[in-house]
């Protein structure tokens, strides 16, 4: 039986863009998938590829390309995207009151909070802070970073 697995923005920007681990997120998205993201995923990769061509990282059309391919491949359901349960910013907060200890911050709660409600089991991130919270969640914790 496939295991819930919930990929964060961090570590699916690396299987899209050209960075430090893509070759390791590519190769365990094709072992493991279809892997589980969410509708604040969506939003996040659409951020993180405009923030990139204003920093000049990559241009237009490689931004609109990515995007493109990213949508297709929810499509095609290599990706399972999960909408934003209700009471999810409510589990956000209660989870930095849990977690005080662990600098959570507001993207990060929000990702363990839904990972958390769709009862995933395992949480893939390039994100040290997204690691530590998830697995003091009791989530098993596959790092990119």
């Amino acid at each position: 039986m496939r295991k819930n697995i919930y990929l964060d923005t961090s570590a699916l920007a690396k299987w899209y863009l050209n960075e430090a681990d893509s070759e390791e997120v590519e190769k365990y998205i094709q072992e493991h998938g279809p892997v589980t993201i969410s509708d604040l995923t969506v939003v996040e990769m659409r951020s993180l590829l405009a923030r990139r061509r204003r920093e000049k990282s990559i241009d237009l059309n490689l931004e609109m390309q990515v995007f493109a391919t990213f949508q297709e491949d929810m499509r095609k359901n290599f990706l399972l995207c999960q909408r934003l349960p209700d009471g999810i910013a409510l589990g956000a907060v209660n989870l930095i009151s849990v977690l005080s200890e662990i600098p959570l911050r507001t993207l990060d709660a929000l990702h363990l909070a839904v990972a958390r409600e769709i009862q995933a089991e395992i949480l893939a991130t390039a994100d040290r802070v997204m690691a530590t919270g998830a697995q003091a969640l009791g989530f098993s914790v596959v790092r990119f970073d």
